[in-house]
């Protein structure tokens, strides 16, 4: 059974920074892609950022770009989003997902929630 777990989420102030986790289980880590996710209230949920299992290439939202950086631990089966000047707007619940060879993102994890005041 594949799992993937959040973790990491919290109350911040603007201009805070911090690292999710997420830990996976049940599938071989190294082989698939990862993703960050994230989903404010009463909006769409919107891709923030992508590593490819070979940790090589990384894709960023534009609204994180030079804020927020992903990176993956495949000993640890764990995938990390440092997440830097944090902005009001970055409020939201986040999730990981992990990628196959269908290139759908068909596994995730429960979300965890980022809030960040003024």
């Amino acid at each position: 059974q594949v799992q993937l777990v959040e973790s990491g989420g919290g109350l911040v102030q603007a201009g805070g920074s911090l690292r999710l986790s997420c830990a996976v289980s049940g599938r071989t880590f190294s082989s698939y892609d990862m993703g960050w996710f994230r989903q404010a209230p009463g909006k769409e949920r919107e891709f923030v950022a992508a590593m490819w299992r070979s940790g090589s290439i990384t894709t960023y939202a534009d609204s994180v770009k030079g804020r927020f950086t992903i990176s993956r631990d495949n000993a640890k089966n764990t995938v990390y989003l440092q997440m830097n000047s944090l902005k009001p707007e970055d409020t939201a619940v986040y999730y990981c997902a992990s990628r196959g060879a269908t290139q759908q993102y068909d596994y995730w994890g429960q979300g965890t929630q980022v809030t960040v005041s003024s």
